[in-house]
């Protein structure tokens, strides 16, 4: 058990991509990266920094509309950053296929304005913005993506209307990492004014084997000199990569950063920060490792929290925790009087693949051993409409249930490789009595899964382990989803009960039935 003096990073640990966070009064707020899933730009509360709840999200969809009508896993909501000023808060973010955008709200949890766009552009991303108390003046520093631009490396500068509304001038390269030994794929910069400099606190590296650099200048446009301040040394804290200062009203100083782990994706930690050095730069972790156990700030503790997860679906809605793989539509959902999520078996012609489907409603994989268990009844009589739990990457692995051609309904496992759009059959249908399955994936270590099933003689395993695989930018995630074949006319409904996630699985898995 830890001393509950203390806390163990991650703090967050689940895929809380690219974090930025602000403190007002006594409360944390934290976003992140939503990338083509909606609603998106995530709100998370904390008033401690290491226990946080999901508070709701900031775009309820993503435009244009017909761009995001599908899933976009690799564009959208990349890298947001979090700042209250003039008594609203602000999220800027860069859609790389589009150019900068910002929202911003009197509170927290809303109403949030539609999106705006700050500069257009292809490749612009990583904005940060700055309102200087010290001159009156409005920046915003901004990275590039070279899938985009053919740029990368390098930080762009602007003068910002106060408003926020636009940019005063065509922008200055304040910082290009191609003229520093040994940096490449500088990105993802926070800006602030410090102790009479401006600080631009950006990774580089990349996400994977990179570290955390800070970058001072007595002027925004520079020039500025650079060092190093977080890296993994010889921790297992691979890449300590992109996140934002935070100082408490008393004075104590943190950093939140993301570590990128694979199928789990981007995990953040918490990591001290200090400002009390002879030449004035900050010392982030230990000496510049990251910590995996430190004191906790010294901020009241309150209850151990986290990001919801369970979900009984009251009504017929969802919570906070999930967001579709693309813009909604209202006839996915069916609202009732009860629990349970009632989803619409939408007829569509990627029905065998469900990485391509929009009306998947997802969360993400936890990124430590867990079991995930949900309850399903799928009511159609369309041969072919089927519903499922599955876990979702470039590769999918689904189990659920299946309307077969005999007017049966069956207990049905799929897989499908990256590499190989078609699913697979791993095992035989079995027959599901009433329609009904109790449904369940054990993540082991290393996100190794294996799905279980229960149709009314307790869990037997269905298929061999397999891997949980990302996406690009995107760790796995869990998904729910009910589809039917194209061309099928009122195809019927699969509702979804008690949605769990649990401990770690009793017992080591096996590759075999």
């Amino acid at each position: 058990m830890n001393d509950p003096g203390t806390y163990r990073n991650p703090v967050l640990n689940a895929d809380w991509s690219d974090p930025d966070v602000v403190r007002v009064g006594d409360d944390f707020y934290l976003t992140a990266s939503s990338f083509g899933r909606a609603p998106g730009l995530p709100l998370l509360h904390s008033r401690n920094l290491v226990d946080w709840t999901l508070a709701g999200h900031a775009l309820d969809h993503l435009e244009p509309a017909e761009t995001f009508a599908r899933p976009r896993h690799d564009r959208g909501v990349w890298a947001p950053s979090l700042r209250h000023h003039a008594d609203r808060f602000w999220i800027f973010w860069g859609d790389p296929d589009q150019g900068i955008f910002q929202v911003n709200a009197p509170q927290i949890t809303g109403p949030w304005t539609r999106p705006h766009l700050v500069k257009e552009g292809k490749g612009l991303i990583d904005p940060c913005p700055l309102w200087d108390a010290e001159s009156g003046e409005a920046y915003l520093v901004h990275a590039w993506a070279k899938s985009r631009s053919g740029v990368k490396n390098r930080l762009t500068g602007h003068r910002m209307r106060p408003d926020g509304t636009g940019l005063l001038d065509e922008g200055t390269v304040i910082v290009d990492a191609d003229r520093i030994p040994g940096w490449f794929t500088l990105e993802g910069p926070k800006l602030y004014r410090h102790d009479g400099w401006f600080w631009i606190l950006a990774p580089a590296g990349g996400v994977e084997t990179g570290w955390q650099g800070a970058f001072r200048s007595r002027g925004f446009f520079g020039p500025y000199e650079e060092r190093v301040v977080l890296e993994q040394k010889d921790t297992d804290v691979n890449g300590p990569h992109q996140g934002g200062w935070v100082r408490t009203a008393a004075g104590e100083d943190w950093f939140l950063h993301f570590q990128q782990r694979g199928a789990y994706g981007r995990v953040v930690h918490l990591q001290p920060m200090r400002w009390d050095t002879p030449d004035g730069w900050p010392v982030i972790g230990d000496e510049g490792a990251p910590v995996t156990e430190h004191r906790r700030p010294a901020l009241p503790p309150g209850p151990p929290a986290a990001p919801a997860t369970d979900d009984d679906f009251p009504g017929g809605r969802f919570g906070p925790q999930w967001s579709w793989t693309a813009n909604p539509q209202d006839r996915w959902t069916l609202p009732h009087g009860a629990d349970g999520l009632r989803l619409a078996c939408v007829p569509s012609a990627d029905a065998h693949d469900p990485r391509a489907l929009p009306n998947v409603l997802t969360q993400r994989l936890p990124g430590a051993p867990a079991t995930v268990e949900v309850e399903l009844r799928l009511d159609s009589g369309v041969p072919g409409a089927r519903a499922g739990l599955a876990v979702l990457g470039d590769a999918f692995c689904w189990i659920g249930l299946q309307r077969g051609a005999d007017g049966g309904t069956h207990l049905v496992h799929r897989f499908g490789e990256a590499v190989a759009p078609a699913e697979r059959d791993a095992a035989h249908a079995r027959p599901a009595p009433a329609g009904r399955a109790r449904l369940r994936v054990e993540i082991g270590p290393h996100a190794r899964c294996r799905f279980h099933y229960d149709t009314g003689n307790g869990f037997r395993p269905s298929g061999q382990v397999f891997a949980a695989t990302p996406w690009r930018w995107v760790g796995a995630l869990l998904g729910l989803f009910a589809v039917a074949p194209a061309g099928a006319p009122a195809a019927g409904t699969a509702e979804f009960t008690r949605f769990r996630v649990g401990a770690a699985p009793p017992r080591r898995q096996r590759g075999t039935p």
